[in-house]
């Protein structure tokens, strides 16, 4: 077998814990603010916010694919991932022209499009350069959930002085800085296999690998309401921006709590228990969400339980996924469940809980939200099994 590196170097885990750490950190800001700043600042109604956002989302569907084919293809994985970063911070420069809806349309189509296109592969890249010690994959995961509190818990200060119009400014440094720590690793070439690897499609002719990508995709839809009006929930309830900061750096503390230990549960219970625990997880966090806001205790339970409805979720998930998708296929394994999930999920979660908002209200867009997470429980229980090839993982 041809081993593209020497079997005694160790994997980088510091740098590649560095890109994990800016790149969430730039999430910490854009995915509780930036709805703020389309609100307050560009003054968007809920359902053209959820329009938005489910324009940025909808870029997941597609730009993963495209990019993990061609890394896959090219095997210049990192080139691309640099490439993607250094596009992405260009793109939404643009945001500083104007604010109309058509132009705000095609900025987050376009930093849309080469943002999500990094992650699935540097997730593809760090796999690779883990090999056979997948288990750390956690350990090096959780800075990004510390970069992530990091800002949400500082930030709110920061606007408060200077207004939430610094939001575009601390975004672009921060895709700069995703650009900058790309230089920091090398390239990892997947290891070749000696036995044969099915081709794509014969991966998913497989029923199981199907009802994974759509229980997935499902449970990221319920996440809508969440990821786009959750800091104008709270301000809606009398919050303070400071206290909203706060309940995301909980939520995202818990994660980490939950990536420290994930390795170890992952060996006692399997991937595939945990993982139709966490989508059991994810409905009842958006009853409770729905019905007992005001209760300041109650919402913080309810944030506690983003240990598992995004890092036990996603720990099991791209666990699962890297072992359907061997071999050569890894970047468009990646790539499908990043794509179905965060991008088709997200976007129509997104779309879908603008409309709800705004008819609705937010009570029921939660409600609504729960009925989406019990759906794909319910598809995981019933069709999901750990079979012999993940269970040896």
């Amino acid at each position: 077998m041809n081993n593209p590196s020497p079997p005694s170097s160790k994997p980088p885990y510091g740098r590649l814990s560095i890109f994990y750490f800016v790149y969430f950190t730039a999430l910490g800001v854009f995915v509780p603010y930036w709805t703020v700043y389309l609100k307050k600042v560009a003054g968007f109604s809920p359902a053209q916010i959820g329009e938005l956002m489910a324009v940025f989302m909808g870029t997941k569907i597609i730009a993963p694919f495209i990019w993990g084919w061609l890394a896959d293809h090219t095997g210049e994985r990192l080139r691309i991932i640099r490439g993607a970063s250094l596009l992405t911070a260009v793109c939404f420069a643009g945001v500083y022209w104007q604010h109309s809806f058509g132009w705000m349309v095609v900025v987050m189509a376009s930093f849309g499009f080469f943002w999500n296109a990094s992650l699935p592969q540097f997730e593809a890249l760090t796999l690779n350069h883990l090999g056979s010690d997948i288990g750390r994959y956690s350990r090096i995961r959780l800075w990004g959930s510390i970069g992530f509190i990091v800002m949400v818990a500082s930030l709110p200060t920061v606007l408060e002085r200077y207004g939430v119009a610094l939001v575009v400014d601390v975004i672009l440094l921060l895709f700069v800085g995703i650009w900058l720590t790309t230089w920091f690793v090398e390239d990892k070439p997947h290891a070749i296999h000696t036995e044969q690897v099915g081709r794509l499609r014969e991966v998913l002719r497989q029923p199981t690998v199907w009802v994974l990508l759509l229980a997935c995709a499902l449970q990221q839809a319920s996440h809508g309401a969440y990821y786009t009006f959750f800091s104008i929930y709270l301000e809606d309830h009398s919050y303070s921006r400071n206290f909203t900061g706060w309940m995301w750096a909980l939520g995202v503390l818990a994660e980490v709590g939950l990536f420290w230990v994930m390795h170890r549960l992952m060996g006692h219970f399997g991937a595939v228990r945990l993982f139709i625990l966490a989508l059991f997880l994810t409905g009842v966090r958006w009853l409770i969400l729905g019905t007992w806001v005001d209760n300041v205790a109650v919402l913080m339970l309810s944030q506690l339980f983003h240990a598992a409805t995004y890092g036990l979720f996603h720990a099991a998930a791209i666990h699962l996924v890297h072992h359907q998708f061997p071999g050569k296929l890894q970047g468009r394994g990646q790539a499908l469940y990043s794509g179905l999930s965060y991008g088709l999920g997200g976007a129509m979660g997104s779309l879908l809980s603008g409309y709800a908002w705004q008819y609705w209200g937010a009570t029921d867009t939660f409600y609504a939200a729960a009925l989406l997470a019990g759906l794909s429980w319910v598809l995981a229980l019933l069709y999901v099994r750990e079979d012999a090839h993940v269970a040896r993982a």
